[in-house]
């Protein structure tokens, strides 16, 4: 207990002074999104899996605090797929190219012999789609960090309750060092998380989930795993529906996500992360409570219920259309990096 509190606290703020000083190099080599009017460092990915990286491996390293069995490999695969990210921030590559790689990691850590290999490889399928999504959702300030937080300390609850500590420390660890990172993505953002920490945030929940429920029912641990990710698991639906009905290309970007249409409707930036963290929150403590035998299957029906219900609401808000100006104007009053002045 007292190695964990330490070593999250050292991963906050590692990852605090890590953040910031990758922003000019990063500003330099040309690691930065050129969608906004300021180019914006997207090395905030790098610092957090760099400390969660260094702090993990030092607590498995001295014996003071062992991963357990699968939870090292689990963390290497994490690093890859960070490592393909890092690429996508430099290079654009193909999203069938992040889905395969993705898939690969997954398929290396999945516990086939207590899931089974049917069950195994719907765990590979969830695990890319959480990373995907968690991906999508970096499309604000501080939107893919704090969900990430909330999340992290979730499936680590629920892991202390599986009793694999090794595997709750990790993740208060990685939590710790998203928090540290959050201290330069809060708006106005100053370093972006970038491919490189959204997909190995979303590998790393969804990986370590699963971990959780291995040996479960199958319907059972699908609607808790759904509870821990309900923000994430939403935004993509939202996006297919929109895109679906609009007959758009799916795997083209756009301006269709969760914030953007809650900034259309008049909310802060930092409002909506807000009001998208209470959202998070209230569906990782259902299933937190529901890995603790607290809550039955019917609070779970509630949290999907409730994630249908938004996104059906939110569809109904237009996203598409305008002059270019117009579309350029609404992403960046979605992410934040822009004020519009009235009249």
């Amino acid at each position: 207990m007292l190695y964990g509190i330490i070593a999250a606290i050292a991963a906050l703020l590692l990852a605090a002074a890590l953040a910031a000083l990758l922003r000019r190099p990063g500003r330099r080599i040309g690691i930065v999104d050129r969608r906004r009017p300021q180019p914006l460092p997207l090395v905030g990915g790098a610092a957090v899996v760099l400390v969660t990286c260094l702090v993990a491996g030092v607590g498995e390293w001295t014996g003071v605090a062992p991963l357990g069995e699968g939870v090292g490999r689990l963390l290497v695969a994490g690093g890859a797929v960070s490592g393909l990210g890092l690429v996508a921030d430099v290079w654009r590559l193909r999203a069938r190219v992040l889905v395969a790689g993705t898939a690969v990691a997954a398929a290396c850590v999945v516990p086939y012999e207590e899931t089974g290999v049917a069950a195994g490889m719907l765990a590979v399928v969830w695990v890319v789609f959480v990373a995907l999504a968690f991906r999508a959702l970096d499309h604000a300030d501080g939107l893919a960090g704090t969900v990430g937080v909330i999340t992290a300390f979730g499936v680590g609850a629920c892991a202390a309750a599986e009793v694999m500590d090794g595997l709750a420390v990790l993740l208060s660890v990685f939590a710790a060092a998203l928090t540290g990172f959050l201290m330069h993505n809060w708006h106005p953002a100053r370093v972006g998380l970038g491919a490189c920490g959204s997909l190995f945030t979303g590998f790393l929940i969804a990986s370590a989930a699963v971990f959780t429920r291995a040996g479960y029912g199958l319907g059972s641990s699908a609607a808790v795993l759904f509870a821990l990710t309900a923000v994430a698991s939403a935004d993509v639906l939202l996006v297919v529906l929109s895109r679906a009905t609009a007959r758009r290309p799916l795997l083209r970007g756009g301006h269709d996500h969760l914030a953007h249409r809650l900034r259309r409707l008049g909310l802060t930036p930092q409002g909506a992360t807000v009001l998208l963290a209470i959202g998070s929150f209230s569906g990782v403590l259902v299933g937190v409570l529901a890995e603790a035998g607290l809550a039955g299957e019917g609070a779970l029906f509630w949290v999907a219920g409730a994630a249908l219900v938004v996104v059906l609401l939110l569809l109904r808000i237009p996203v598409y259309g305008g002059s270019v100006r117009a579309r350029r104007i609404a992403s960046a009053q979605a992410t934040g990096s822009l004020r519009v002045r009235n009249g």
